[in-house]
């Protein structure tokens, strides 16, 4: 069968950087899928893409599909023919459909029987026929964010759509979109390329652009740009390359240049976070740092020209970035002018939450419990009593309302300035962190204190008004702050009584704000996000339900018995003790009978009484490794029973017909399970 290779691009206007991609690969999935759809064998696609178009090539696609035969099938026999022999209505009408004789219909047997039918020849797709439908469709399904309309016409899409190119080997394909016809024109860079281009087939198509400035491998300009900017620094120098800014300009440029530009060392007084936020965030620059991660004072810029003066372009740059340098150095010395206290006045006209009152109330609830939470964090109290009574006074500055990524490190600035300590400014900072998933904690009990009485308040507040977040909304970041505060108290007070603390946290509220279940949704949900914490560990959800099934109170045994069971999971003696921990809670499930004690004198079977006697010896050796918190030693202590288990339930017949005797028997499996339940509920590993 022959094949050959199809390519569609669609041109348009500059797409945003961040969508280009995911829309083209949308285009590639589409594509693919309607070639499946008709039979039409494929080989490799590849997905192009640059800020004025969408490329599909898959090459080695079946020009037609093989014929298949269909079998279609019509009433049953018996309900063909009338008694005198004659076709029924429901046969001649099934013949009509189908276009052919009633006498030319067959007997097809079914598992339910014969029925009348016929077997028909269905030819193939052909490519070159059914592509134009393919494509159209895959068009269609293209997620847009936001749509738009351009020129006369009603045609849709996220930018206004210029020109299309189908072609299948050597022949162009027609097809019709947004008012546009197909061909096999494609157009190069916009300021060094050809209007137009003709593509004479799919194999030259990357050549062509190139050949006019454009590499439409966004891949290939990514790792393109990556080298330019590296070739730009020497010696100690760093070009700090961030994979988000990196993807943002790929995505701006189709013919990247990188150009290195600098700006006067005064500027190097301001913050650094300011400084590359405005390079970074606001003009799409790389920054460069020396070896010791000191800033220099120069940035990369990543052109779209290949200019035959670059000095000048270099020239613009620095020009553009130079007032807003200069701003964030006035934002700076203004702010300085004034001190974290005077600032912290100016919370009290800044609303938190409509229920929760204002910023200025926030960080007095934080800064009383982060108080309370020292002793439990082990830090000193005069450092975070400081530290949060001026911990959110930098969201009212000029800096952090002109550059807000720089809430916390503005503040460390202007602690500092204030004369406050190093401590009290690194707590300001730090209550941000971790900032999201994998971040880093913060350095110290005192910042780690303030950081995890912010995420609380937050949790508790709004929770307690009835605001939980849905599946889509979080406005307030509640399953990142949960995550926080799993993280910060493992971290600093593992064996902190969690639900203790969320009560804590309840009291700095006004009576009658908070729902009176506030403290068990609270710790319920803080539970529920555990395995978002554990799944980079390899700690599945099951085993955090068996853990958690025992009413554990501290994330610290939490931890501790999650790993531990983690580790003596796979294990033949887990899978062992775990079926038979689910038959022995089966079992005593459908027990009504109160069960005392257990009494050794109606033991009949030698098997009870070894499963008796090991418990009494396992159950002293659980007391000595739960006290030493040896979670481990306790699960393999557990091991040591499986013989002894699996011998009960192959010699012992629970259900004796002697009252007695059964009762006595349950008792023994209520005292087994309770041995299992002081580790974790195994039955729920059980499969």
């Amino acid at each position: 069968m022959s094949t050959d290779t199809v390519l569609f691009e669609l041109g348009t206007e500059e797409l945003p950087a961040g969508e280009y991609v995911a829309m083209a690969e949308a285009l590639c999935a589409g594509i693919c899928d309607g070639l499946e759809s008709h039979s039409l064998s494929r080989g490799e696609a590849k997905v192009l893409a640059t800020p004025r178009r969408l490329t599909v090539i898959v090459a080695d696609v079946a020009t037609n599909a093989a014929d298949t035969e269909q079998v279609i099938l019509g009433p049953p026999i018996a309900a063909a023919k009338t008694k005198e022999g004659d076709w029924t209505p429901a046969a001649i009408g099934f013949a009509k459909k189908q276009g052919v004789a009633v006498e030319a219909l067959d007997t097809i047997a079914t598992d339910k029987g014969d029925r009348l039918g016929l077997t028909k020849r269905v030819t193939g797709s052909i490519c070159s026929e059914v592509l134009p439908e393919i494509v159209s469709q895959a068009v269609s399904q293209i997620p847009v964010s936001k749509r738009m309309r351009w020129g006369r016409e009603k045609h849709e899409f996220l930018r206004p759509v210029q020109w299309l190119a189908l072609l299948f080997g050597d022949e162009s394909i027609d097809i019709s979109l947004f008012g546009l016809k197909s061909g096999r024109k494609t157009r190069g860079h916009r300021f060094h390329g050809n209007s137009e281009v003709t593509i004479p087939n799919p194999d030259r198509y990357q050549e062509i652009l190139r050949n006019e400035y454009v590499i439409a491998d966004h891949h290939e300009r990514k790792a393109l740009i990556r080298q330019q900017v590296e070739a730009l620094v020497s010696g100690d120098e760093i070009a700090v390359i961030d994979e988000g800014l990196l993807d943002e300009v790929t995505g701006l440029v189709e013919w990247p240049v990188a150009l290195r530009g600098a700006f006067d060392d005064d500027f190097l007084s301001v913050p650094r976070q300011a400084l590359i936020s405005s390079m970074r965030e606001h003009q799409k620059y790389f920054h460069i740092e020396t070896g010791d991660g000191s800033l220099v004072p120069a940035f990369i810029t990543i052109s779209n020209i290949e200019s035959s003066n670059p000095q000048a372009v270099i020239y613009g740059n620095e020009k553009v970035i130079r007032p807003r340098l200069a701003d964030a150095a006035f934002f700076f010395e203004t702010d300085k002018a004034t001190t974290l206290a005077d600032k912290s006045k100016r919370l009290e006209s800044v609303l938190f939450q409509r229920d929760l009152g204002t910023l200025a109330a926030k960080q007095q609830r934080i800064s009383r419990l982060a108080v309370a939470l020292s002793e439990e964090l082990g830090a000193d109290h005069a450092t975070v009593s400081a530290a949060g009574a001026v911990l959110k006074a930098d969201l009212v500055s000029d800096m952090v309302g002109e550059f807000p990524e720089l809430q916390g490190i503005a503040g460390r600035h202007y602690a500092l300035n204030d004369g406050l300590s190093d401590a009290v400014a690194d707590a300001i900072e730090q209550h941000y962190w971790p900032k999201f998933s994998g971040d880093q904690l913060p350095s110290s009990p005192e910042s780690a204190a303030v950081a995890l009485a912010d995420r609380l308040d937050t949790l508790v507040g709004i929770f307690g008004i009835g605001q939980s977040p849905t599946g889509s909304k979080d406005p307030f970041a509640l399953r990142r702050a949960s995550v926080a505060i799993i993280r910060l108290l493992l971290a600093y007070a593992p064996q902190a009584d969690i639900k203790a603390i969320i009560e804590s946290t309840t009291s700095g509220f006004e009576p009658g704000v908070l729902s009176s279940s506030t403290v068990e949704t609270v710790f319920h949900y803080v539970l529920e996000r555990l395995p978002a914490h554990y799944e980079d560990l390899g700690v599945s959800i099951e085993i955090l339900r068996a853990v958690t099934a025992v009413g554990t109170q501290t994330l610290g045994d939490i931890d501790g018995r999650s790993l531990a069971l983690q580790d003596f999971a796979g294990s033949d003696e887990a899978i062992s003790l775990a079926a038979a921990n689910k038959r022995v809670a089966n079992i005593l499930a459908k027990t009504e009978e109160t069960l005392g004690d257990v009494d050794p004198a109606l033991f009949e079977c030698g098997a009870e009484s070894t499963l008796f006697a090991s418990l009494q010896q396992a159950q002293k050796e659980l007391d000595k490794t739960l006290e030493a918190a040896d979670y481990a030693a306790a699960l393999n202590c557990l091991a040591g029973l499986r013989d002894v288990v699996d011998g009960f339930f192959d010699q012992v017949l629970v259900n004796a017909e002697d009252k007695a005797v059964r009762l006595n028997r349950l008792a023994l499996l209520k005292a087994l399970r309770s041995q299992f339940l002081r580790v974790a509920d195994l039955a729920v590993l059980a499969r």
